[in-house]
């Protein structure tokens, strides 16, 4: 890239096939270094793919093949300039020997630090602005960080003995999920040549995905989208291999993410986000993701939990454990909370008025819906549950995240509300249906995400979307838009099925091989994901206790033996009596948990 005029001669040397900057000298005796395109072409073939060194030996002359060399290669120097305006100009024609060419970035900067980028094919200058591109850079770190967050609250919630594999999960599930998209699952998901349902291969190992326009938004640049959106898609799948926890193999998990992202997430990210996807045709309103990320991982979540079986000690007082890190949980949802501002605002995919207003309503959300979900839970135990309040502040960030860029600020007290009040009676689903979700995923992402986007097909707005001064939609019911509802219904009730049936296949067919079955071993499961499939621990002392235990036993049936950490596991609770040194004695004693 360049900054100003003069352009910046780049790249002395190339080789065979390639292309360099050069300056020639009709220019360099013009006085006209300032007027050179920055698609200068340099093409020359040398024996053995020897370097050429370009550098001028002095101010006249620049060095260059031998004559007889080039003669014989019969390939003559072409060079192509164009005398360049401050608002920089096209060139008036295009080199006929392209094919032998690579050119480098057509970018300039004009005097205000705008990106200005020429579309030779429609005769277009787009102008990015730097503002916008480092709000979605930001944006993107924002979320970046979600991703361990999902993976520390998921451990804080385990028992102690399976609380490293979810952190574990969460930054394995970042980088396939990193190389997924780099191979072919941007192009999935935000080809051109999409059709209603997914996309082609056209940008297939990011080919050609630089300096154009995105298909998300003309202000910011391909690069940029992508690897933003590239959060997103790994956040998706973290969220559904919760359902795995206390009960699975790491190894097949890896390939498993790898598939669900092909299959599930990116056409579901097609239809909802590609101006070509039929909900996208068909007037759909997702901010952020409540059909690709959430509707999607929670219904994923829910076939796995129904695949994987019930965990040892289903429907008994093994199983009614409290959480083994409170303290992990509230970080993780700090993480999430914090990055949230970042998963709605930055999915303006600009620095404007929108944004902002997606971060307000996302925060407000976020507050109401914790204190509604630990309001339900204070009516039954009479205790401030610091759990409950950050189920619940999820679940209100989850619901208002489709609706974020749509909805004012009083819609999202009633999006918090009813997100906390409808999620929180939604985790007894499992109960009544008698599947293990251990993490209440599909209650709080999927019911959240479907309560998300029913209620902004009430309270979408033309005018909230409009702070963008580019989106322009009809508007919800509160625009008396009536036939929105129907198109959110649409969205999530297809997101919700597609996902669990295609979630299903995956599980079966990664069944019937050996070596990738999910489930693990009845001794895995009693010894800890953690040890069985790391061999690392999330705490000391939990391998304290393993070396207390040396034999399997099935303790399914009947009260854990004291030391078993199934689901009993022993603190040392400190009573103070008399004529210790300071004036008591402290007696130990183990109480279960």
């Amino acid at each position: 890239m360049f900054r100003g005029n003069p352009y910046m001669l780049h790249r002395r040397k190339h080789y065979v096939g390639e292309c360099s900057w050069r300056t020639s000298t009709h220019c360099r005796e013009a006085g006209k270094l300032d007027e050179i395109l920055p698609e200068i072409c340099y093409t020359e073939r040398h024996a053995g793919g020897r370097s050429v060194d370009t550098k001028p030996k002095n101010d006249g002359e620049a060095r260059a093949p031998a004559a007889s060399n080039r003669a014989r290669r019969g390939l003559p120097l072409l060079v192509q300039f164009l005398k360049v305006a401050p608002s920089f100009a096209p060139p008036t024609e295009r080199t006929p020997h392209k094919r032998y060419c690579t050119y480098m970035v057509n970018i300039t900067y004009d005097t205000s630090g705008d990106l200005n980028w020429y579309d030779p094919d429609t005769g277009i200058t787009h102008v990015y602005n730097p503002g916008d591109i480092a709000w979605v850079l930001a944006s993107t770190a924002l979320v970046w960080i979600m991703v361990p967050g999902v993976g520390f609250f998921y451990s804080g919630l385990l028992r102690r003995k399976n609380a490293l594999s979810m952190i574990w999960s969460s930054v394995i599930c970042l980088a396939v999920v990193s190389f997924q998209w780099f191979f072919w699952g941007f192009s999935l998901a935000f080809s051109d040549g999409a059709d209603r349902y997914i996309g082609d291969l056209r940008y297939f190992g990011l080919k050609g995905v630089l300096e154009k326009p995105s298909i998300g938004s003309p202000r910011i640049p391909s690069i940029a989208f992508c690897v933003f959106q590239l959060m997103f898609a790994a956040i998706t799948p973290m969220l559904a291999i919760g359902a795995f926890a206390e009960r699975s193999r790491l190894g097949p998990v890896m390939v498993f993410v790898f598939i669900w992202s092909t299959i599930v997430y990116d056409p579901i990210a097609c239809w909802t986000w590609n101006s070509n996807g039929w909900s996208s045709v068909l007037g759909g309103l997702d901010f952020a993701g409540g059909t690709p990320v959430h509707i999607s991982s929670g219904s994923a979540a829910l076939a796995i939990s129904i695949y994987m079986g019930k965990r040892r000690g289903y429907a008994t007082e093994r199983l009614a454990y409290k959480p083994n890190n409170t303290s992990y949980v509230v970080l993780g949802t700090v993480f999430l909370w914090f990055g949230w501002f970042g998963f709605n605002g930055g999915s303006a995919l600009s620095a404007n008025l929108r944004a902002v207003q997606a971060c307000i309503v996302t925060n407000l959300a976020a507050s109401v819906g914790g204190l509604t979900w630990m309001l339900w839970d204070y009516r039954l135990e009479r205790k401030w549950s610091a759990v409950g309040f950050c189920s619940g502040a999820i679940s209100g960030l989850v619901a208002i995240t489709p609706g974020s860029g749509f909805v004012g600020s009083p819609a999202a007290v009633l999006f918090g509300f009813m997100a906390g009040t409808v999620c929180n009676f939604a985790t007894q689903l499992k109960f009544y249906f008698e599947y293990d979700d251990c993490l209440d995923i599909f209650a709080s992402h999927a019911i959240g995400g479907v309560v998300g986007n029913i209620l902004t097909g009430l309270f979408a707005q033309a005018s909230v979307a409009r702070f963008d001064a580019i989106t322009v939609i009809p508007g919800g019911w509160l625009d008396h838009h009536y036939v929105q509802l129907g198109y959110q219904l649409a969205d999530s009730v297809s997101g919700m099925s597609y996902s669990f049936v295609m979630t299903t296949a995956i599980l079966w067919a990664m069944h019937l091989v050996p070596h990738l079955r999910l489930r693990s071993t009845a001794e895995a499961e009693v010894l800890g994901i953690d040890d069985a499939e790391m061999g690392e621990f999330a705490y000391d002392y939990v391998a304290l206790d393993l070396a207390a235990e040396h034999e399997f036993h099935d303790d399914t049936h009947g009260a854990a033996a004291a030391g078993g950490r199934e689901p009993q596991h022993e603190h040392v609770h400190s009573v103070r009596e008399k004529g210790s040194r300071d004036g008591s004695v402290e007696k130990k004693a183990a109480v279960p948990v």
